[in-house]
């Protein structure tokens, strides 16, 4: 491979060269052309890595013939539609958009499919990640072919540059640890998401590092994992409560999840809030219709959707109007109080 001369950037026919192929063959896989081979594919995306080669300014690869220039669409990627929480996110999108006179193309990104060459090959404006882990790979095509992208609340750490956008997560763990605190609770339980989250673990930490500061290391905090699901939160609460008895608050990572805490909770003939208090995260439509009503801490997620379509616009603009590009923007979490909570029982017995 020839030399690349100092502070030049990379082009498609070094690209090509390190890959052993053309730069039309180049350019076909970072529009998504599907007449490749995939190892030819794989030879290319390796080669783009390898060079760190980028559109400049974020402009887009073309088309052959087309002329049209970017299309007023983005394209919004999910894992899944299902829950309140998605819901509102989406909904955050579609207004924001709208109001920007763009549409949003959804596109499920299973395990196992292609989802970036389905991106590529749209003329859309950018992408929008909703619980979606895009690996190191799918980001270098995304870049390469110059298709911005934010990830809202990514659940593993992006690569360097990447613009994401979340809420405060660790503080939102803070908070509802120094409410149940106030209310006198010391043996504390958490449901939380995923280990390997990192909005699940900030969630976490907030709430073990406003326990152990507040209460001097009175107070004791036990830990269980529910994924996300409701009957799986029941089993993490189950979990708890056998290991420790006497806990008289729980903190449940997702209002989803907070739920199946108290399917436990009534399974087992407890009381909320009387012999066990409650609290969760979200501040979904389900928080005021559980019975007692759940206290949460709200997370703004409609806000979330519509905050990253501009984030994705700023994006779009880039160098050529001197955008600073933000790498994370985080929106503030707040606590709301309901029914769930009060007054650790004085005394509590232990509970079998």
């Amino acid at each position: 491979m020839s030399p690349r001369p100092a502070g030049s950037r990379p082009t498609l026919s070094l690209v090509a060269e390190t890959a052993g192929t053309s730069v039309p063959t180049v350019s076909k896989v970072l529009r998504g052309g599907t007449d490749v081979s995939a190892e030819t594919r794989a030879k290319v995306m390796e080669a783009v890595r390898e060079v760190g080669y980028t559109r400049r300014g974020g402009a887009k690869i073309e088309a052959p013939g087309d002329e049209g220039g970017l299309r007023n669409l983005l394209d919004l990627v999910v894992t899944h539609f299902e829950g309140s929480w998605a819901n509102l996110v989406i909904a955050g999108v579609g207004r924001e958009a709208a109001a920007a006179g763009l549409d949003v193309v959804l596109t499920l990104a299973d395990p196992d499919s292609d989802w970036v060459s389905r991106l590529l090959r749209r003329r859309a404006l950018g992408a929008i990640g909703v619980l979606v882990d895009p690996t190191s790979r799918q980001f270098n095509a995304l870049s390469a072919a110059g298709v911005p992208m934010v990830l809202i609340d990514p659940m593993s750490t992006p690569p360097s540059g990447a613009a994401s956008i979340g809420v405060a997560n660790w503080n939102g763990g803070r908070i509802a640890a120094e409410h149940l605190l106030s209310l006198g609770h010391q043996r504390l339980g958490v449901v939380a998401g995923h280990a390997r989250h990192l909005y699940s673990r900030a969630r976490v930490d907030g709430f073990r590092a406003a326990a152990e500061t507040a209460s001097a290391g009175g107070a004791t905090v036990s830990v269980a994992y529910g994924d996300w699901n409701r009957g799986r939160a029941a089993a993490a609460t189950q979990t708890l409560l056998e290991k420790d008895p006497g806990i008289t608050a729980v903190f449940a990572c997702a209002d989803s999840m907070a739920v199946g805490v108290y399917d436990t909770l009534r399974a087992r003939g407890l009381r909320v809030p009387e012999d066990v208090s409650v609290i969760g995260f979200d501040d979904l439509p389900e928080a005021d219709w559980v019975s007692p009503r759940l206290t949460t801490v709200r997370q703004p997620s409609t806000e979330l959707g519509a905050e990253a379509v501009k984030l994705l616009r700023e994006l779009t603009r880039g160098e050529d109007e001197g955008v600073r590009r933000p790498a994370r923007m985080e929106l503030a979490t707040e606590l709301v109080v309901r029914s769930s909570t009060g007054p650790a029982a004085k005394g509590a017995a232990r509970r079998r």
